[in-house]
């Protein structure tokens, strides 16, 4: 079987305060990080198991994983199994990048980074010199911002000063609406924003969520994706397997990069070739597309 999975345990605490996050440095108690920890372990106790399987991984914390010995050993250790095709994280790049240095370099090759630039909470020159670390660890990342007004010059700078080889995506601001000229800026600074400026038609459509694809929680739990509810039963039991099919979505949109990369309706999976996970494209630079299967299309 090759199987992805989105992995997101309890951890709910970060050390950045962005006013468009609700979980804005909130503070776990011990026995929360206690907890989170040993799912983290299980997790990865179980993903070593699965010899006979083809698994890859995106951790999507709500908080920030990799200040977390946990989450940094969990990734290493992942990435160094030979059936384990990609370990990959989203993380905000607040921490230091130097302990991927003591991965193998077999594993190295199969870590990469999914980096969120969040203006005003982190020194811009800090930022660029973690993805200049990145580089030299030779360590796969794509960086990217939330479509802002108050971002639009922090990512063009950040645009002009990253290599052309590094992918910047720009996520579209949750509830907001871009008019033609906005959606034109955000635009040249990453070719493939027009597949974020809208959500998705996704009802009744066919998505590789449920099949090939899912999520599970710190207790095991193994649902299609994270926007889905619905449970297809329980990792560590191996209820979940006899539920995996091809299934259509049942939501009527589909509005996050995470969810809507995976509908087969999208040629996403062709455009980031090799980089789903970590949302690098296959082929760079880019050229503006026009997003088919957006709202009212």
């Amino acid at each position: 079987m090759d199987l992805t999975i989105l992995y997101r345990g309890p951890l709910a605490s970060c050390d950045y305060d962005c006013p468009y996050c609700p979980f804005a440095k909130r503070r776990d108690s011990r026995e929360q990080l206690r907890a989170d920890r040993a799912a983290l372990e299980r997790f990865t106790a179980w993903v070593a198991a699965q010899t006979g399987d083809r698994i890859s991984v995106l951790f999507t914390p709500w908080g920030e994983g990799l200040v977390r010995s946990w989450y940094r050993r969990a990734i290493v250790e992942l990435a160094g199994l030979p059936h384990v095709r990609r370990v990959a994280i989203q993380t905000n790049l607040g921490g230091r990048t130097r302990w991927l240095a003591e991965a193998p370099a077999a594993a190295s090759q199969r870590i990469a980074l999914w980096c969120t630039y969040h203006p005003g909470q982190t020194p811009y020159e800090r930022f660029l010199d973690r993805c200049a670390e990145l580089r030299d660890l030779g360590v796969r990342h794509s960086v990217g911002v939330v479509g802002l007004d108050a971002h639009l010059g922090e990512a063009r700078r950040l645009r002009a000063a990253l290599p052309e080889e590094v992918y910047l995506w720009v996520n579209a601001a949750e509830g907001h609406t871009y008019t033609d000229e906005e959606a034109e800026r955000w635009t040249a600074i990453d070719p493939l924003f027009p597949y974020s400026r809208h959500p998705h038609r996704s009802g009744g459509l066919p998505c590789r969520t449920g099949e090939s694809v899912i999520s599970v929680d710190g207790e095991g739990t193994v649902r299609r994706c994270h926007f889905v509810r619905a449970e297809l039963g329980n990792l560590y039991d191996g209820s979940y397997r006899e539920a995996l099919r091809p299934r259509a979505c049942p939501l009527a949109v589909c509005d996050c990069h995470i969810g809507y990369v995976h509908l087969e309706t999208l040629p996403l999976y062709d455009v980031f070739a090799g980089g789903v996970l970590e949302r690098i494209p296959a082929g760079l630079p880019l050229s503006p597309v026009a997003a088919p299967g957006a709202r009212g299309d």
